[in-house]
C-alpha cells in the first residue's frame, strides 16, 4: 500500500489501539469516498428511499473498511473501501425490502421483453417497441423503469458474487473465491455486461460511459449532452435496466 509515512503511524495507532485521534485523522480523509459512492447511487435513487438512510450505510461501510483493511496486503486502502461501502450500501437495500412487490412484479416483465425482443431484432430495442411488446403507454414504461433502477443495480451485483458463504466484498483483494463452475459463471456474466454496454443506444452508452468511466456528476452529464438532469437519470435507468435484463438472461444458462 502506498501512503505516506505520516498516514501510516495514525494507521497503525487506529489499529493497534483504537486511538480516537487516528479514527478522526482517517476518517475525514477517506469520508469523500462516502460522498462519491451515495452520489453515484442517487442517480437511480427513487422517492422511497431516503439519501440520508444511503449515507448512514455508507459511512457503515466505510468504518467497516477501516476494522478489517490489511495493512500488508499490496492493495489501495481506496479500492478496498470503495467495496465495503457499496457492499453495505446493497446489503442495507436488500434487507430494508424498499421495492413495492409490484413494481418488482413490472421490472420482470420489462426485463422479459428486452430480452425476448432483443434476441429477435439482435440489437436494442425502442421504448416504442418495449411498450407495444408489453401494452402498456411509454410513459407507463418510463415510470417503472425509472422507480426500479437501482433495484438493477442491486440485482447485478447479487448476481455476479451470489454466494451467501462468501466474502463478496473481498473479491478485489482474493478474486472469486468459488467452485470453477462458479467462477466460469461470473465471467460469461461480465462477457455478457461487456456486449450489453456495447449494444446499447448511443445516448445510453455515453451516459453509462460518463458515469461509470469518467465519473462526471448527475449535473455534469446533463451539461455535456444538452438536456435535463432528469433526462440524464432516465437514460441512466434503462441502460441499467438493459444491462439487468443481460445479466439474468446469462445467469439463468448457468
Amino acid at each position: 500500500m502506498t501512503i505516506s509515512e505520516n498516514e501510516l503511524n495514525y494507521w497503525e495507532d487506529w489499529k493497534t489501539h483504537r486511538d480516537s485521534e487516528a479514527g478522526n485523522f482517517l476518517v475525514e480523509k477517506y469520508l469523500p469516498l462516502v460522498d462519491f459512492i451515495v452520489q453515484r447511487f442517487s442517480i437511480s435513487l427513487p422517492k422511497t428511499v431516503d439519501k440520508d438512510d444511503i449515507r448512514s450505510l455508507a459511512y457503515e461501510g466505510l468504518l467497516d473498511a477501516f476494522d478489517k483493511f490489511d495493512l500488508n496486503k499490496d492493495l489501495k486502502f481506496e479500492t478496498y473501501a470503495s467495496w465495503r461501502i457499496k457492499g453495505a450500501v446493497i446489503d442495507g437495500l436488500r434487507q430494508s425490502d424498499w421495492l413495492p412487490r409490484s413494481i418488482r412484479d413490472k421490472v420482470k416483465k420489462i426485463e422479459k421483453a428486452y430480452i425476448e425482443l432483443e434476441q429477435q431484432h439482435n440489437a436494442s430495442v425502442t421504448d416504442e417497441e418495449v411498450s407495444a411488446f408489453l401494452g402498456i403507454t411509454k410513459a407507463e414504461l418510463n415510470k417503472t423503469v425509472s422507480e426500479a433502477a437501482l433495484s438493477a443495480i442491486v440485482s447485478i451485483d447479487e448476481t455476479i458474487y451470489d454466494d451467501e458463504s462468501a466474502d463478496k466484498y473481498n473479491i478485489v483483494e482474493n478474486g472469486i473465491a468459488a467452485s470453477p463452475e462458479k467462477s466460469f459463471s461470473a465471467q460469461a456474466i461480465k462477457e455478457a455486461l461487456a456486449q450489453a454496454v456495447d449494444r446499447l443506444p448511443e445516448k445510453e452508452k455515453l451516459v453509462i460511459s460518463l458515469c461509470y468511466f469518467e465519473e462526471l456528476k448527475l449535473t455534469e452529464i446533463a451539461e455535456v449532452l444538452s438536456v435535463s438532469v432528469s433526462r440524464v437519470s432516465q437514460l441512466h435507468s434503462k441502460a441499467i435496466l438493459r444491462l439487468h435484463a443481460a445479466t439474468v438472461n446469462t445467469y439463468d444458462h448457468y
